[in-house]
């Protein structure tokens, strides 16, 4: 399918933070090589700062909870006469909206079988697939990224917490699932060491993750900066940290789109699925980032999203990846 066949474009992608950041590239790269073509981009609303101030979106569209103002919702996005629709959810709710705009859609081909395969009986089909920016882009046979990596512009807003003093590494110990979060006891025991080192933590979190987060700052020399859901924010305090240890989350693809080093720490879930830290340049990836996992377990993946509770109790995914071995990781990806 070709781009240059269509002007004014709306990008569907309602939710989640990472999965709309893993778009940003896309918008991007639309934009510069078709600089004519305009582009919308229609995302729940709690979602609205990862596009607030991105200039290649000539409108974005918010989708709420509330069934009047989302009636309205379409009938705007009607008013916008559309040549085309890209669906990047392709759910019930996204072909809901595409439906009701009767505009000719592409929707993106998410390969949920082949994640069922993985995920229920270990078959592998998605071995070779790409990172999910690269995915996007390729339901398009005449778009190409370019490689400068996710995008959430902030403004530059202060960030007065941090002493110009010190040092500090990025701690972002929350996730939405337990079996995606890396203990936060080992959290505690790796902060320890970086003090040592001479670094004080920034601990990073949204509304879900303010107790993890207060939790572990009473244990090491940090601070808490988690807050309410304040993403410009902790997207510039980011930018002050040498690098961020993290789990499979929204708030790794943050700490890509901050520009900084990345050791995320994946559990139940693994980086064939595509989801891992994106930086937009192949070549230059592991000396940009770096996802540890255990993989000598047969039982991994259990999910493609995250569980409650570890399904075999033993939760070796993410216990065997010690302290220790985040230490010297780290160390490793930073001395890169």
């Amino acid at each position: 399918m070709k781009l240059a066949d269509y002007n004014k474009i709306l990008i569907i992608r309602l939710s989640s933070l990472g999965d709309i950041l893993l778009a940003t590239p896309m918008i991007r790269s639309i934009q510069r090589q078709f600089p004519d073509k305009k582009i919308h981009f229609l995302l729940r609303s709690e979602y609205e700062q990862v596009l607030v101030n991105n200039h290649f979106l000539e409108k974005i569209f918010l989708f709420t909870r509330i069934d009047d103002e989302n009636k309205k919702l379409i009938k705007e996005l009607k008013r916008e006469k559309y040549d085309l629709v890209i669906d990047l959810q392709n759910n019930i709710r996204s072909a809901v909206i595409c439906s009701k705009l009767r505009v000719k859609t592409v929707k993106f081909n998410k390969r949920d079988k082949a994640k069922l395969l993985l995920v229920k009986f270990k078959i592998n089909l998605l071995k070779n697939a790409p990172q999910m920016p690269v995915r996007y882009a390729e339901i398009f046979n005449d778009l190409k990224l370019d490689d400068e990596g996710l995008e959430l512009i902030t403004l530059n807003a202060p960030s007065p917490l941090f002493d110009p003093d010190k040092k500090y590494i990025g701690f972002a110990p929350g996730s939405r699932h337990f079996t995606k979060m890396w203990p936060k006891e080992y959290y505690i025991q790796l902060g320890k060491m970086f003090n040592d080192d001479g670094y004080t933590i920034a601990l990073f979190g949204g509304k879900d993750d303010r107790l993890v987060c207060a939790e572990i700052a009473t244990k090491i020399d940090s601070i808490d900066l988690s807050n309410k859901n304040d993403l410009l924010q902790t997207t510039v305090d980011m930018k002050k940290c040498t690098g961020i240890v993290c789990n499979d989350s929204g708030l790794m693809h943050t700490a890509c789109a901050a520009g900084v080093k990345v050791l995320a720490i994946f559990g139940s879930t693994v980086k064939e699925f595509g989801f891992t830290p994106y930086t937009g340049n192949e070549s230059g990836l592991l000396t940009k980032n770096l996802v540890l996992e255990n993989k000598s377990l047969t039982c991994r993946p259990c999910t493609h999203i995250g569980r409650d509770k570890c399904p075999k109790t033993h939760f070796k995914c993410m216990l065997e990846i010690t302290p220790q071995l985040v230490y010297n990781n780290f160390n490793l990806l930073f001395n890169s």
